[in-house]
């Protein structure tokens, strides 16, 4: 059975991609969570990642790092992975490659903290580029191949790629287009989104580098970790 390797479901982004993937689309896997607060990340992520990053995938004596690479190793072996339309799984490769290699400054200045609800301290032009931006590529792929996700009437790749994305519209109340906030909400109800955060408001670690990063975003107005939304 797959073994995937991640860190804290409170903060990690990236390891959120894979994992929700494989909830959603019934691939079955082991999860072995490594927390950043709790070890020397170096040592003990490279001690089953070549990158000594999570996400990391084992299939047996065979080692897939990096979010996007995983998503393609699964995809040559579960279809479901892309969408089965070819224009509408040339348009999601096209969006995942986008969200995987851009939006730096939206990962920079709102922080993936999934207990948290942050009123934004300010915004910059670079950060409304990126939230523009946003706002169209999600409207295209809704527009084109109708919903109700990003490529067409069921979850992909596509959609696990932006699912970090949506948990921080909720921590930090980004403004969206209605059908895009809309999106979100049918994301943040997702089975596997929802046992994902619940897991993440009941983690006690606390990684001071994400925790002042979450604090340089804006004032806190709820912290539910511990006790609950």
């Amino acid at each position: 059975m797959f073994e995937l390797y991640i860190a804290n479901k409170n903060y990690s982004s990236w390891s959120l991609r894979p994992w929700v993937l494989m909830r959603e689309l019934d691939i079955p896997f082991i999860e072995k969570l490594f927390p950043f607060a709790e070890t020397d990340e170096t040592n003990a992520f490279h001690s089953f990642s070549p990158s000594g990053k999570v996400p990391c995938l084992i299939d047996g004596e065979t080692v897939v790092w990096d979010s996007l690479a995983i998503t393609e190793y699964l995809a040559e072996r579960t279809p479901a992975v892309w969408p089965a339309d070819a224009a509408a799984r040339t348009w999601a490769r096209c969006a995942v490659a986008e969200m995987h290699s851009g939006f730096q400054v939206l990962r920079e200045c709102c922080t993936m903290n999934c207990g948290l609800r942050i009123q934004m301290a300010s915004s910059s032009p670079a950060l409304e580029r990126d939230l523009t931006r946003l706002n169209e590529l999600w409207l295209d792929g809704l527009t084109r191949f109708g919903g109700p996700f990003l490529a067409g009437q069921v979850f992909t790749a596509v959609d696990a790629f932006f699912a970090p994305v949506a948990f921080r519209v909720q921590t930090y109340g980004l403004e969206l287009a209605p059908a895009c906030r809309t999106y979100v909400d049918r994301l943040l109800a997702l089975p596997a989104m929802q046992d994902w955060y619940a897991a993440a408001l009941n983690e006690t670690w606390r990684d001071e580098e994400h925790e002042q990063m979450a604090r340089n975003a804006g004032t806190w107005l709820h912290d539910y970790r511990g006790i609950g939304p």
